[in-house]
């Protein structure tokens, strides 16, 4: 039986079987069904479609159209519904990536351990007579007369973003320095030598090491001065008289790196102070004890999310106290009726095996500015 497209007659002697011969095995076996003729890239248009004018006898297919009959509609067909979604997937993807990184801009990576602290601290010999008396009256006609009394004293400057610090880090950074100031300084037990962990616990777990050591083997080697990270009077020497401590000073602050924001203090506190031991204490037997510290504590973004800080460096006077004593255990104030020493320095020996005190040599003269006169101190009957 002939099949259409064979000739009437069969296929002439001598002649290959038409096309067959010609075309590679592996064609054999294709099989144009729906899905195949529908992913085609050119499709024919109809009979009425192609009665127009000028009209093309096929059409492109785009991929917003697959086809099928949707094509004929102007509706997408599935294809392109599959290919509208991933682009907008794709948009949507986009999108969220720029807004969360306009929200959430790129957080450096923290710094590395923090550096060990320094120190130096200087006593300051009185010129003349320690002047004595009662802690209100000392106050009053000292310097100090307008301080204003404890945390008051410690006030925050004007605060404003740097380039990689907001606002909020910037303040959080002043506060934790504040709180710092005021547990080193002013906190009761501190400044009796009873308590160091109001301190510890606002210092970088870096540096713990060296502040343990420091509290329980100071030595003025210019890294483990006790004296240097905070005030503490030599138990044996001075107590405090008059828990009202007068205080006054600045905090400023700048970015030093974009991963680092430094703030530095630089504050006087004046606390009366009386004999620690011996005849009960007198009321009018109380004499000051001034203390210049300047700080430089430095913060990177897991300090302040932390509270934390790194302390860089210290600087401090103290006074009025003997040039040959060694304040790096505690403060030794002289009281109230202590003549001017002419004591120098405790000698060093250059010679010595081990670290030299860094601070060995230094002392200053506490100024006698305009302030209380000097009133005599007999022993109590």
């Amino acid at each position: 039986m002939a099949v259409p497209g064979d000739p009437p007659n069969g296929t002439p002697e001598g002649i290959g079987g038409g096309d067959d011969e010609f075309r590679p095995d592996e064609y054999r076996s294709v099989v144009f069904d729906e899905d195949f003729v529908r992913a085609a890239r050119l499709q024919e248009y109809s009979a009425q479609e192609r009665m127009g004018e000028h009209a093309r006898a096929v059409r492109s297919r785009s991929l917003w159209s697959a086809g099928g009959p949707g094509s004929r509609t102007g509706t997408p067909g599935r294809g392109a519904r599959q290919g509208m979604l991933l682009v907008l997937l794709i948009a949507t993807a986009f999108a969220a990536a720029v807004y969360l990184g306009l929200r959430n801009p790129y957080v450096p990576p923290p710094g590395g351990p923090a550096e060990p602290f320094s120190s130096t601290v200087v006593p300051l010999a009185p010129s003349s007579t320690v002047p004595g008396g009662r802690p209100a009256d000392l106050y009053a006609n000292s310097p100090a007369a307008d301080y204003r009394v404890g945390a008051a004293g410690i006030t925050l400057p004007a605060v404003r973003r740097t380039h990689h610090f907001t606002d909020a880090q910037v303040v959080t950074a002043l506060s934790i320095a504040k709180d710092y100031l005021v547990q080193s300084s002013l906190d009761p037990d501190v400044l009796a030598g009873t308590a160091s962990r109001p301190v510890r616990v606002l210092i970088d777990p870096d540096q713990l090491a060296q502040f343990d050591r420091s509290m329980t083997s100071p030595s003025g080697d210019g890294r483990h001065a006790a004296t240097g990270w905070l005030v503490r009077f030599d138990p044996g020497t001075a107590v405090v008289a008059d828990s009202r401590v007068r205080v006054s000073g600045t905090l400023a602050f700048e970015e030093v790196t974009p991963e680092l924001l430094e703030v530095t203090t630089d504050h006087t506190f004046v606390y009366a102070v009386r004999p620690a031991a011996g005849a009960p204490a007198r009321a009018d037997g109380a004499s000051l004890f001034t203390i210049r510290r300047e700080l430089r504590l430095r913060f990177d973004r897991e300090d302040i999310g932390a509270r934390r800080a790194e302390l860089v460096s210290a600087y401090v006077m103290a006074g009025p106290q003997a040039c040959s004593s060694d304040p790096a255990a505690g403060f030794r104030p002289l009281l109230a009726g202590a003549g001017p020493t002419t004591v120098g320095p405790a000698a060093s020996d250059p010679y010595a095996s081990g670290h030299p005190r860094r601070a060995a040599g230094l002392c200053g003269v506490l100024a006698q500015r305009e302030g209380p006169t000097a009133t005599p101190v007999s022993p109590a009957p």
